[in-house]
């Protein structure tokens, strides 16, 4: 009885990791799931088995870049992963009899399925840039919902890469050099518009401090004149024949300030008066 005993427990007991769940067979039929780590009991075989899946949260790399339309009928070249776990051994083991390979293309198409339903009706530049976020949302939406029969959890999608197809990738770089030609024009012919304005404005404010200068100037000199006159008015007044001779100097100065300068005229005019007075003298 002993012997028997030591036989058959060890076909009896098995045990479930952390990282494990197991569904147990009575006869060819699920009879019951284990999710809980532990030590259990089963009968020996051919009247019960067990089957171990792996519970962790598993991955799946496209090998290749799927090739999807924009809604521009241009070709992107899109990598995605996928982050997913059973969560139903029951209905994974009937759906794809417990194989992570079958599981693994099943969920690659409808991945694929669900990139071409988010991508086709945007366009490059959104796909690129402006939507992408959104699009990752729509497919985990769109993959977890058409998963859930299967017994597995999308835990997340991310698509990892997109590149243009060959053949459009050089009229893209084309178009995107023109259009930065462009801009880089419009920004130069706005610079020279603010610079023609900028020096438009600097001589108009130039030429309005000199004319306000010169006006100024003006009236300084203007002032001057008049105050010069007032003291010559009130010297003349004083001594008017010493003003008379001062003038007189004054006359001859700038008439005779070069040795070059020559004048036909009576000596014995007004304009010689105090000369011919101090030889008399």
């Amino acid at each position: 009885m002993s012997i028997l005993l030591f036989t058959i427990l060890p076909l009896s007991i098995f045990v479930v990791h952390e990282r494990s769940c197991a569904i147990v067979f009575t006869l060819g039929e699920i009879s019951r799931e284990i999710h809980e780590p532990g030590f259990y009991f089963k009968l020996p075989l051919p009247f019960q088995n067990v089957i171990k899946l792996d519970k962790r949260i598993l991955t799946i790399e496209s090998k290749n870049a799927e090739r999807i339309q924009t809604s521009e009928k241009k070709n992107l070249l899109i990598d995605s992963f996928v982050k997913w776990k059973i969560v139903n051994p029951r209905l994974f083991y009937i759906t794809f009899g417990g194989s992570e390979k079958s599981a693994h293309e099943r969920l690659q198409a409808q991945i694929r399925d669900a990139l071409n339903a988010s991508v086709n009706v945007r366009t490059v530049k959104d796909v690129l840039s402006l939507e992408r976020g959104k699009i990752m949302s729509e497919i985990l939406t769109n993959v977890a919902k058409r998963a859930e029969p299967f017994g597995v959890e999308i835990v997340d999608v991310k698509l990892r890469r997109i590149e243009f197809a060959p053949e459009i990738s050089q009229s893209v770089y084309k178009r995107m050099e023109a259009e930065r030609t462009k801009v880089a024009n419009e920004l130069r012919s706005i610079g020279a518009a603010e610079s023609e304005k900028i020096r438009a404005e600097a001589d108009r404010k130039m030429e309005e401090i000199i004319a306000k200068a010169n006006s100024k100037s003006k009236i300084i000199m203007g002032n001057a004149d008049a105050i010069a006159s007032a003291i010559y008015a009130e010297s003349y007044k004083k001594n008017p024949d010493f003003y008379k001779f001062y003038r007189s100097l004054e006359a001859y100065k700038k008439s005779f300030n070069s040795n070059n300068d020559l004048f036909v005229i009576n000596p014995k005019s007004e304009f010689f008066k105090y000369i011919n007075k101090s030889k008399s003298n």
